[in-house]
């Protein structure tokens, strides 16, 4: 694992400002950072510290059933100056619930990751499908809705029991297949949290930048929570 104390790092990149899906355009050799599924004690605070190391952020899909169980982490990762955004809340496929029952999924995600934050930052309009599983009706229903969809470029495929090298090969030959792109993590594997500094560090040495994506100031970001039925959070 490299270990960086001092120095300073050539990974981080340039802001982008997003007020839709379609603003997210990148140069290349240009990547954005996403977890999804967290915020996960033991994991997610390690996946901090190896971004930090970096001077790099990320973007966090939070579940709303995982930030409620643990705020002071959800905290943490806006204090640390990464976007935090939603991701239903109990990791649900939505293509197979009903349009309403959809929405409500969606919604109670979104209001429990804004709870758990409190004061230590604003809910990002960002938002990913689990599964990866949507509906037309449903990505029109949020792009409507301003909100900022996330897809993905680059699976890095840490779910699957490999080991931790594996999963940043194939990343990287993804990458280096592609040019750039989001890139799609998970900050519950203890095989990521043992891949990043070693991943990063190849980022940099290949000469790749990671953009920190940000809602744009004057749109999306001053939006309310989206509104459905919530009630049972």
């Amino acid at each position: 694992m490299p270990r960086r104390i001092f120095g300073t790092s050539q990974l981080a990149g340039r802001t982008l400002e997003v007020a839709s899906t379609t603003d997210i355009i990148l140069r290349p050799g240009e990547v954005i950072l996403t977890f999804d599924d967290g915020p996960r004690p033991g994991k997610t605070p390690k996946i901090l510290d190896a971004l930090d190391m970096y001077g790099v952020k990320g973007t966090f899909l939070m579940l709303g059933s995982a930030a409620k169980a643990n705020p002071a982490l959800a905290q943490e990762v806006a204090r640390r100056g990464h976007s935090v955004g939603s991701h239903t809340f109990d990791h649900t496929n939505l293509a197979n619930l009903s349009r309403q029952a959809a929405l409500d999924e969606i919604a109670r995600g979104e209001a429990a990751v804004a709870e758990a934050l409190g004061g230590a930052g604003r809910l990002a309009p960002f938002f990913r499908f689990p599964y990866l599983a949507q509906t037309g009706f449903l990505r029109t229903s949020l792009l409507h809705g301003d909100m900022v969809v996330l897809d993905v470029d680059i699976d890095s495929k840490d779910y699957y029991k490999d080991s931790a090298q594996t999963v940043a090969n194939r990343t990287l030959d993804r990458l280096e297949a592609r040019g750039s792109g989001i890139i799609l993590f998970h900050d519950i594997h203890q095989r990521t949290v043992e891949l990043l500094p070693g991943f990063l560090a190849e980022l940099e040495a290949r000469g790749y930048s990671v953009v920190r994506l940000a809602p744009k100031a004057d749109g999306v970001f001053g939006r309310s929570v989206i509104t459905a039925d919530a009630s049972s959070l």
